[in-house]
């Protein structure tokens, strides 16, 4: 008979939903910082809420107000488990920043649990429970960063009904920069903002754009990531949450960006470029942000970023 496993961690990226142009298809890992979750087993059918520690010290210990502990309540449910789990969070992603810090939360608590089970779930089989994690910020939940920081790097949702999602091809040498404002912006606040509706010309430039991101990524052509990497669909919907973002993008692109836009509903800034480039785009960016007295930090990291990592399992 196996010994029981009692605790297991895992931690998950931040991420970057959208990808401008990708508005809920599209969904980037970016491991500038991880979430991390620690499952403790308890004889008790329940999920309940340990420490909480890294950037908060304090998180909702309610299932349906935490993305963490719902989850771990969903993979225990799924695998009608005979136990509970005790969940401890450093949280390390900042909250309300467009990083994908609820789907990282949500993604490793899944795989901490999925991780103390006799016969656990492939990791691909984990993204529903995730999902009801992320149903917590937003309703529905939104696939895109959730996707990203569980499967890591560039990942589309094909399909959502069934669910479909696979990795696609990212290009070399291109890093991906990101401004995190000191701003706050909800995610469902933001998704309330949008229209139901779009006018036919800006549904067929929309379709163009993702259609020429996707294939520049997948023949590692810049000029047609170039060419498809602006949000005219979106993005012009949200500018009242960051009117900075103009300048920023400006700056950016005149510097040798591919493309800049807002990592997720925001307030963070995103921009790709190419490695030669990435200095003279972050050093514009960053005066850009300064030049309108908006404070912001600034995360770097490879466009092959990793997604759901187990750290420990005893």
């Amino acid at each position: 008979m196996k010994p029981l496993k009692t605790l297991a961690t895992a931690s998950a990226p931040a991420s970057i939903g959208n990808v401008g142009v990708g508005y809920d298809v599209l969904g980037l890992a970016f491991d500038c910082a991880r979430d991390k979750v620690t499952a403790i087993r308890t004889d008790q059918p329940s999920v309940t809420l340990g420490s909480v520690s890294g950037l908060v010290d304090d998180l909702p210990d309610q299932v349906d107000k935490n993305c963490a502990l719902a989850a771990a309540q969903a993979v225990l449910d799924a695998a009608k488990a005979d136990f509970g789990v005790r969940i401890d969070i450093v949280k390390n992603i900042p909250l309300s920043a467009g990083m994908g810090g609820s789907a990282a939360s949500a993604v490793a608590a899944a795989g901490a649990v999925n991780a103390l089970l006799d016969k656990p779930f492939v990791q691909k089989e984990l993204l529903p429970f995730a999902l009801e994690g992320e149903r917590v910020s937003a309703n529905p939940p939104p696939v895109d960063n959730v996707m990203a920081s569980l499967l890591g790097g560039l990942v589309i949702a094909a399909r959502l009904e069934p669910l479909q999602i696979t990795r696609l091809p990212v290009p070399d040498g291109i890093e991906c920069l990101l401004f995190h404002p000191d701003k706050q912006i909800e995610t469902q606040a933001a998704r309330n903002l949008l229209s139901p509706s779009v006018p036919q010309n800006i549904a067929v430039e929309h379709s163009r754009n993702i259609a020429s991101f996707v294939a520049g990524c997948a023949t590692n052509d810049r000029t047609l990531i170039a060419a498809g990497l602006k949000d005219i669909f979106i993005e012009p919907q949200r500018l009242p949450l960051l009117p900075e973002l103009t300048a920023v993008q400006s700056a950016a692109m005149k510097a040798g960006a591919l493309g800049c836009s807002f990592s997720g509903s925001g307030p963070s800034v995103f921009a790709w470029a190419p490695i030669e480039a990435r200095e003279a785009v972050s050093k514009a960016m960053a005066s850009s942000f300064k030049d309108q007295g908006c404070a912001a930090r600034m995360y770097q990291v490879s466009i092959h970023s990793e997604g759901l990592r187990i750290e420990a399992v005893t």
